[in-house]
């Protein structure tokens, strides 16, 4: 160490973590040292522990490449790397954070290679991804993008502007930062200091006759209620938002009182995601049902299901404990006429909304999760742990019981 420049070592730092998959790179302050981990499928592992004597300089050296500045170490800063280190062409968000032991520093390495792929690669099941193309292909309208954050949701909305991007549209996005230049677009950076925000930008937009909007985030009423009104007037918005489900985004949208006769006409669809840890398909293991998960698989698939693949938990050399890259596990719900007529009630129930958003043919996020479980993609325990399975069921279960009673009673008339 003593003897390695402190410029080489973060390069091979970055490199290694690149090569490594990782998305995220950690440098954490410690005591007597300076932690280096790696988020690789979603979970840190260690990398490497670096004395506290060159902490203060690597950091700095991070500062420098990211253009962020150097002699301020007592309030959080963002900057970018963009560039090749040791051959690897990158593209990184750094931000850091003033601890009690010191400057806790986050690389964000930016992968785009799936977007540029398209929106058949994303995992989507044969159902959801007719719906996905039948709501792009309107003229107008809202299409939401949920999730949480590092759910995969710029990778979604960046594949679906590949698809948009033709010669004969305008595409105009305000992003907050931008996250990947594509050529034909026309970016918008957020710049809050200077009074740049979403609700100004996008004011702005209205009058540059723009075809497709891409809003970055929907984080306030005022930007709601705008991009709202802007899909009724003839544009086509995308923007993602910070949410779980179908349900509770049209919940949320609500709550930032968007009037509910606009929301109505103005929503076409809203695409709920969740990132899942792949099984590893060099060494996955097949194993017996418990009777949980066969339960499970009777209750949201109507299946009986005995065996289903799970991870080697000793691995292989082409995976980590079993697992290896990450897919996503989406909800799509396509707003129909239903619904839009539900949502112009004041005294629309909770209940009520549940019941029509379920009742029409979603496949919920425990359905597809469980349909990729049986396709060996990914195991019963990621589906458990990034979605609620028993809240899920007890949904799923009420619906189907009213679906039930509504044929009986629709039998019964006929009789």
């Amino acid at each position: 160490m003593t003897k390695t420049p402190i410029v080489n070592v973060v390069d091979d730092i970055i490199a290694k973590a690149s090569e490594a998959g990782a998305s995220d790179i950690h440098f954490d302050p410690r005591e007597n040292s300076l932690m280096v981990r790696f988020r690789i499928d979603g979970d840190l592992k260690d990398y490497t522990e670096i004395p506290k004597i060159y902490e203060r300089n690597l950091i700095t050296r991070i500062k420098l490449i990211a253009n962020m500045n150097i002699t301020e170490s007592r309030l959080p800063q963002d900057g970018s790397i963009k560039g090749t280190i040791k051959g690897i062409n990158l593209e990184t968000r750094v931000s850091t954070l003033p601890t009690n032991e010191g400057e806790k520093c986050v690389i964000r390495i930016l992968d785009y290679s799936r977007s540029l792929e398209g929106i058949e690669t994303l995992g989507f099941n044969d159902d959801n991804l007719k719906k996905l193309k039948k709501m792009i292909a309107e003229p107008n309208g809202i299409i939401l993008i949920t999730g949480a954050t590092g759910s995969g949701k710029s990778t979604t909305v960046y594949s679906i502007l590949q698809v948009l991007n033709k010669k004969e549209t305008n595409i105009i996005t305000v992003e907050d930062p931008i996250e990947m230049n594509l050529e034909g677009l026309n970016q918008v950076q957020v710049n809050s200091e200077i009074g740049l925000d979403f609700a100004t930008v996008l004011r702005s937009i209205l009058r540059q006759d723009p075809n497709i909007i891409l809003i970055g985030e929907i984080r306030d009423s005022e930007t709601a209620k705008i991009a709202v009104r802007a899909s009724i007037t003839g544009h086509l918005v995308l923007s993602t938002i910070h949410t779980n489900n179908s349900l509770s985004t049209i919940e949320r949208l609500l709550d930032m009182n968007v009037e509910r006769y606009l929301l109505s006409s103005a929503l076409s669809g809203i695409i709920s995601q969740k990132l899942a840890k792949m099984v590893c398909p060099y060494c996955h293991i097949k194993e017996k049902t418990t009777p949980y998960q066969k339960k499970v698989f009777k209750l949201a698939l109507g299946k009986d299901v005995d065996e289903i693949y799970n991870a080697n938990p000793k691995g292989c050399d082409k995976c980590n404990n079993g697992y290896h890259g990450r897919i996503a596990i989406q909800e799509v719900l396509e707003i129909n006429d239903e619904i839009r007529n539900a949502l112009n009630e004041e005294e629309l129930e909770k209940d009520d909304l549940n019941k029509l958003v379920y009742k029409s043919d979603v496949i919920t996020l425990l359905q597809d999760g469980l349909m990729k479980v049986l396709d060996g993609k990914t195991s019963f325990d990621e589906i458990y742990k990034i979605i609620d399975v028993d809240d899920d069921l007890d949904v799923y279960c009420k619906i189907r019981d009213i679906k039930y009673e509504e044929n009986k009673t629709k039998e019964d008339e006929i009789l």
